[in-house]
């Protein structure tokens, strides 16, 4: 059962957050088309009337929503990356912060992650805002470490925003795993991902970077064949002019 209806009064911007907590809780839960705004009011404590009051329709509410978890989780990824410490301990220190926040709002990961995606664009381009600041700062933590590492910055800018995309994206998908996986924490989250891309980073960093081999060969392609006839069709036969008598 949800929270029972109150009218004691309250600072508007308190109420409004207690409307978003119930909200990104039932987004999360049900996705956004499911959602319904008699049950994100019930869980609020609150009337439908005073939700569109305060929030005018259900998609300026997930809008609303959208923008005040993204907030969060970039907070919380920016504020755990410690700057004193070396290039790998800046990165753990980061991706421990990502997966702890994941774990702990679990209904905000997916209504980020998976249902603002997926209904219009006006949603998803708030989500992509949110994920390019992050993929921003992951890149400036990379091309750091690698000024760092070589007193020069040897990396070029695309291949290192290319490395914070990669990066961003196993991110991404080790929190849905995480979050499937009962038992897997954001320590281990986070363990998980050094384990797969450290080792290549580290790497780099030292000026070792992988190499394909000289003789590369093209990738091979199907050649294009003309399609089979079905095996019921009837062969094609030439017609047959008979000799005039």
């Amino acid at each position: 059962m949800g929270a029972q209806k109150t009218t004691k009064r309250m600072p508007r911007a308190v109420r409004e957050q207690q409307m978003l907590d119930a909200a990104v809780s039932v987004f999360g839960q049900r996705g956004y088309m499911a959602a319904s705004m008699d049950e994100i009011a019930e869980l609020a404590g609150v009337s439908k009337p005073l939700v569109y009051l305060y929030l005018n329709s259900k998609d300026d509410l997930f809008t609303a929503c959208i923008r005040r978890e993204a907030r969060a989780l970039t907070d919380a990824v920016r504020a755990g990356v410690r700057p004193g410490l070396s290039a790998d301990g800046q990165l753990w220190s980061g991706l421990r912060a990502f997966f702890t926040h994941t774990a702990r709002h679990p209904d905000a990961w997916r209504m980020l992650h998976l249902h603002a995606r997926t209904h219009g664009e006006r949603f998803a381009a708030e989500v992509a805002a949110m994920r390019a600041d992050i993929v921003a700062f992951v890149t400036q933590l990379i091309a750091a470490a690698a000024r760092d590492a070589h007193q020069d910055p040897h990396l070029p800018e695309g291949e290192v925003a290319g490395l914070a995309e990669a990066l961003v994206g196993a991110a991404e998908s080790l929190a849905d795993w995480a979050g499937a996986t009962e038992g897997v924490g954001a320590k281990q989250a986070a363990a998980t991902l050094m384990n797969f891309a450290w080792a290549g980073l580290g790497d780099l960093m030292a000026g070792r970077p992988w190499s394909p081999p000289e003789e590369d060969p093209e990738p091979v392609t199907d050649p294009v064949t003309e399609p089979a006839p079905a095996p019921d069709a009837a062969p094609k036969l030439r017609p047959v002019v008979q000799a005039a008598g």
